[in-house]
């Protein structure tokens, strides 16, 4: 039985980073058309990569989304992702959540949570990657 995907995101690239805007609440089905067009993207780097993730939007998910993230992150790392800022206002929640779903650090990659894109932005600059607040879909 398929269900409808609920929750919506924006996904792109820029050098070596790949953006990601995740919108309102997450079922499955949203979740693996994300890991879907993800790994799609992803798969373009012949190189050690970012990932800036807005989730300032996101309405949290259902528990059944949890493994198909971490299974996305599995993926991530394997296929050489080093550094991730995620974006967001301080929710003790949404940190559960993602917790659950993203390691902080494991090999050669880690993971940053900020509230403010620039601070996102600059810190993977600072740590080797051209990466910028411009979201080409809001043109």
């Amino acid at each position: 039985m398929s269900f409808e995907q609920h929750g919506t995101y924006h996904l792109w690239c820029v050098d070596s980073v790949l953006y990601a805007e995740l919108l309102g609440t997450w079922n499955k089905e949203a979740a693996l058309n994300f890991s879907r067009d993800f790994k799609a993207l992803a798969g373009q780097f012949n190189a050690p990569w970012a990932h800036l993730v807005y989730l300032e939007e996101w309405g949290l998910c259902t528990p059944d989304v949890i493994e198909v993230i971490q299974s996305l992150v599995e993926w991530c790392i394997e296929n050489d992702l080093r550094r991730a800022a995620q974006i967001y206002s301080k929710s003790g929640l949404k940190e559960a959540f993602l917790g659950r779903m993203v390691v902080e650090e494991f090999g050669n990659f880690k993971r940053a949570v900020f509230d403010d894109p620039i601070n996102a932005a600059n810190w993977l600059n600072q740590q080797g990657f051209n990466a910028s607040t411009h979201k080409p879909h809001e043109m």
